[in-house]
Parts: C-alpha cells; structure tokens; sequence
C-alpha cells in the first residue's frame, strides 16, 4: 500500500515561527474584542464574553471557520481579562505582558476550540446551559498521538524522490478483549467518583470549573476485571511497514508527513500522524548549498591558460562544459537548472562549477625544462634548480663534482 499521496513535505522550525511576529503585530486590543471600557468589571467582562460567545459558540455555527475564529479571540480576551494578575500584566506591557501566560492566552492563543472548553471545563454550562456546551472529554473521540521516525538518503536519491519502506511500531486495539481493556465476560463499570461523566466540577467564586476526573481519567469508566493480555490498556504492539513516498528535492532538518499513520485515536478519534525526519548524506563529488548544487573541478595550469573542454557530472547525466582560454583559479560557471528541485513547488537551483588549478607536486625533467623556459619569457624570478638525491650521487662517483 501507497501512502505517498498522503504525505507532504514542510520545513522544520522547531524555535521559530517567522508568521508568529505578524499575527501579534496586528492583534486586536482585548477591550475592543469584547467590547467594554478599560475600566470594566468582572461582571461586565463576564456579560460581554457571554454574549460574544453565545453568538459565535461552534454548536450554533456549525462550519463556520469565521466564527470558530472569534469565538477564539473573544475566548482569548476573557482568559486574560478575567484574571485579575493576567489583566494588571496585560493594562501596563499590552499583549507582550501576557505572552506565554498560564492561561495560553497572548501571543499564540487558543490553538483549538477544545483548548477552551478544558480550559474553562464548566463555565461553558454556566453561561449557555447544558445544551449549549459540550460533550465530557470522556464522550469526545480524542485524536492519537503522532509517532517519529527517521530515514536516510543519498543527494541523487533527494534530488530525484524516490519510496522508501519504513517499519515502525505502534498501538493497535487488542484482540483478547476487543478494546475495553477488561477480561473477556467481564465490561468495565461506572467510575464511581464521577458518576461516569468522567469530569467533575469546582467551584472557583463565581465560576464553576470542570476538570478530568483523577479516578477514571475522564473516560466514565473503570476496569474491576482486568484484560490479561494488555492489563487494562486496551492496547497491544505491533510493527507496521509503509511505502513512504519521499518528494525530489528535500534536504536535512525536512520531514514528511504521512496522514493518519501515527497511533489510533481513542472513541472514535482520529489516528495520528507519523512525522519522518529526513536525513540527506554527503555527496564525494556535488556540495548542497540550498537548492543549488556546487563541484569543484580540477584543471592544469595549461588548460585554464589555453582553454579546454571537459565533461562535468550532473546529477542525472554529464554535461560537456566549455572552459575558456584565460580562465583564473576558482573562476566559477553557471549551469542553469541543474540543481536541487524545490520541493514546495519553486524553480529549479542551478550547478555551480568551480574551476580549481592544480600545480603539480612533481614535475619530470622536461616539464621543468619548458616550465623555466616559460619563466624566462615571462622574466619572472624562480627559485634555482635543486639537485636531487641520485644526481648528486652520480657527480660524486664521476668526479663531475667541480672538485680539483
């Protein structure tokens, strides 16, 4: 089974957001988004954020991305604005006194609107009624966890694509007692310390607020008769192998992201996602600087002088490359196209060829010869001719020495 058509590649940015500084720039003021005067009560933010949230709350708007996104934002705003130590931090430094608060308000907000509903728990019955908040975490289906994995490649291979078979372990549902994680003939009973709601609820002041429940663990439901087989996890083990389609032109610190292949999601939730980190060697002939490619090539001293023709390698192929007369020592040539391709969609890197003299270490005699001769047009000063080993032992032996 394929599942290429699934993944798609990203850059990594494991410290940084760059779109994060634009979202905050222009971020709404908190008094503005709920609608009340700097000097507003609790009570006054409580009505105004009742009434906001009421209007766009998702139940009623069911599709609406727009509406999803201000009831975040007004969420957002009552987060900081009912917090009397959030709302002192945010009146004097603004947006930037309440990043990275407790809250997870300013700055990021609320990534998703069930980030709101565990935030707040029951303040949602309070305001809006039983119907109008929703279902305890232990009736929601919850998403699986994302599982990680790595894969090495060659350049040719990055810059090509190519499938890779990658095994991973994860979670599947065990067979024995079919999920319920209790003893076959047995079914799990009602967690007595909730009732089986799987939260309970606290009063804060005025507020009433809803948390997972510490027996249960917010499912309703605990096992008395546990499975033998996964002890009541619900889960077994298991190594799974996926064709995983790596795209031309990724590079290190990419990943590919392959829907749906992480861990199995929990009452009817989603299933993860499985994240390949992508790993790219060295290459002996070809440097990697983005999407473009650079070779050094070496030539001799009479070919960058009188020019020359050479076959430089390519990626895929080889390509006969003109070097003119006069070329100096790490003169580069362009290669359009002949690159790295980018793997979001952009234009193709180029080869760069960078030309690299050689200067001989040994030289024959004849070579020495025409090189001192060449030196004498050129009137240029060079160091005498040195006597080798063997020729000074043949002086000696012939008496060629100049000694009387």
């Amino acid at each position: 089974m394929l599942y290429g058509p699934h993944s798609e590649p990203y850059m990594k940015r494991p410290t940084s957001n760059p779109h994060a500084k634009i979202m905050m720039a222009t971020q709404r003021d908190y008094y503005e988004v709920l609608g009340v005067e700097k000097g507003a009560s609790t009570d006054d933010i409580k009505r105004a954020y009742r009434k906001l949230a009421g209007k766009y709350h998702p139940d009623r708007n069911p599709g609406d991305a727009t509406a999803v996104e201000k009831f975040k934002e007004a969420s957002e705003a009552f987060d900081v604005l009912s917090s009397d130590d959030k709302r002192a931090r945010y009146d004097r430094f603004g947006h930037a006194g309440v990043q990275g608060a407790a809250g997870r308000a300013g700055g990021a907000g609320f990534q998703d609107v069930e980030d709101i509903f565990e935030a707040f728990g029951g303040i949602f019955g309070d305001l809006f009624g039983n119907a109008g908040g929703r279902r305890s975490k232990g009736s929601r289906g919850r998403r699986g966890d994302h599982l990680r994995t790595a894969v090495t490649i060659d350049l040719v291979e990055a810059a090509l694509g190519c499938n890779r078979e990658l095994e991973i372990r994860r979670r599947v549902i065990c067979t024995t007692c079919t999920g319920s994680g209790a003893k076959p003939g047995t079914t799990p009973s009602t967690c007595d310390y909730c009732g089986g709601h799987g939260q309970v609820v606290q009063s804060q002041g005025f507020f009433r607020v809803q948390t997972v429940c510490p027996a249960c663990q917010g499912t309703g439901k605990v096992i008395r008769d546990k499975c033998v087989d996964c002890r009541g996890t619900r889960y077994g083990s298991t190594t799974v192998k996926l064709d995983v389609k790596i795209p031309a032109g990724v590079d290190n610190d990419m990943q590919i992201r392959v829907s749906g292949e992480g861990e199995p999601g929990e009452n009817g939730g989603l299933s993860g996602d499985l994240y390949v980190d992508i790993r790219v060697k060295a290459h002996p002939l070809f440097q990697r600087e983005g999407r473009h490619l650079l070779c050094e090539v070496p030539i001799t001293f009479t070919q960058a002088a009188l020019g020359t023709e050479l076959e430089v390698p390519l990626i895929a192929g080889r390509h006969k490359l003109t070097i003119p007369a006069g070329t100096q020592p790490g003169e580069t040539f362009r290669l359009r196209g002949q690159g790295m391709p980018d793997p979001h969609g952009g234009a193709r890197g180029d080869l760069v060829v960078r030309a690299m003299v050689e200067v001989p270490k040994k030289l024959n005699k004849r070579y020495e010869e025409l090189l001192r001769e060449l030196a004498d047009i050129e009137q240029k000063h060079v160091s005498a001719h040195h006597k080798g080993f063997f020729e000074q032992v043949k002086e000696f032996f012939t008496g060629h020495d100049g000694a009387e």
